[in-house]
């Protein structure tokens, strides 16, 4: 695994996001310069479960040409194991556990973020993953349910264990996606852990990435709706570490990526207003580094002509963009 990581930067990855991450964004990501990782939608593993076919495709018609890793979610031991074992069979760089989602569909059934409740459980999982798959297997967590305190027996149970990686989203369940991360957590883990540590949360600037790695001194950055808002941001990040000026879009160069964003995410086969529904998850989000206007109108659209006009508006033209928000 340590030796996917650049020398003189840290790896970039893109993070898992369920409904969102899927193989036409991986695409589409990819074409404005793309992470170095790709990290699957979750794999929501209950007995008797069978691959999904639209999460595998990401793997077996990976359209990025990087590494791919299968992020399975779930708390039934065994089952876990089968699935992990059938996605060996496919192209993957490693099977990741997630035990982060905060959704409370997902932690009320002690899977996902919900399992940070029970670190003896988790040593019981991981070890039995660990036993049971052949080649790389990580983990991403968040520090704790409830208290960032928590992350200290964690750190004890993954250490335990021969993870190859370590992605550490540096809130708690609690607290979703609240403008505070508790990056001296994810230096812990950097300390404490054998494995690589990739950092997460709030990642979303050239400057907020280049604070994370030298704060945290993590092995790579792992972004996740910044890379919504601002595809440009991992190739921006490579030239500043590399020493070049950083390119920032014009707002039609935005313009040009929401366009792209619709054929990529929409088929002609679902009535147009559900397609437009489907846009404005990902314009929440781009709308951050638009402004509050923006969001304003686009959230009352219900055409695809009334959403491009909302869009060109505030987009047709050549000024750059930053394309940041207050917070991530």
């Amino acid at each position: 695994m340590k030796a996917l990581f650049p020398a003189h930067r840290p790896l970039l990855a893109l993070a898992p996001m369920q409904d969102v991450t899927d193989w036409a964004f991986w695409k589409l990501i990819a074409g404005y310069g793309g992470a170095d990782l790709y990290f699957t939608e979750y794999f929501r593993v209950t007995p008797g479960y069978r691959l999904q076919r639209s999460i595998l495709r990401s793997v077996t018609e990976n359209p990025t040409g990087k590494p791919a890793i299968a992020q399975i979610i779930g708390n039934d031991v065994g089952w876990m194991v089968k699935c992990a074992q059938q996605l060996e069979r496919h192209p993957v760089a490693a099977v990741d556990l997630n035990l982060g989602c905060p959704a409370p569909v997902v932690y009320r059934k002690c899977a996902g973020g919900g399992l940070l409740r029970d670190p003896d459980r988790i040593d019981d999982l991981l070890g039995a993953l660990r036993a049971g798959i052949a080649g790389r297997f990580t983990v991403k967590t968040r520090l704790g349910f409830s208290d960032p305190a928590e992350f200290d027996r964690l750190l004890d149970v993954f250490s335990s264990h021969r993870l190859d990686l370590l992605t550490v989203h540096a809130r708690t369940v609690s607290e979703k996606y609240g403008p505070r991360v508790h990056l001296d957590r994810i230096a812990q883990a950097v300390a404490r852990m054998p494995c690589p540590v990739i950092a997460n949360g709030n990642v979303a600037t050239v400057a907020e990435a280049r604070r994370v790695w030298e704060t945290t001194g993590a092995h790579g950055l792992m972004i996740g709706r910044g890379a919504i808002r601002n595809p440009w941001i991992f190739q921006q990040i490579r030239d500043d570490f590399a020493g070049k000026p950083v390119v920032y879009p014009t707002g039609r160069d935005v313009l040009g990526y929401v366009e792209a964003l619709y054929e990529s995410a929409c088929s002609d086969d679902v009535p147009e207003k559900s397609q437009v529904q489907k846009m404005k998850k990902y314009t929440n989000y781009l709308g951050e580094g638009i402004g509050p206007d923006f969001l304003h109108d686009i959230r009352r659209v219900t055409t695809k002509a009334d959403f491009f006009g909302v869009c060109r508006r505030a987009l047709d033209h050549g000024r750059p963009m930053l394309l940041e928000a207050e917070r991530e």
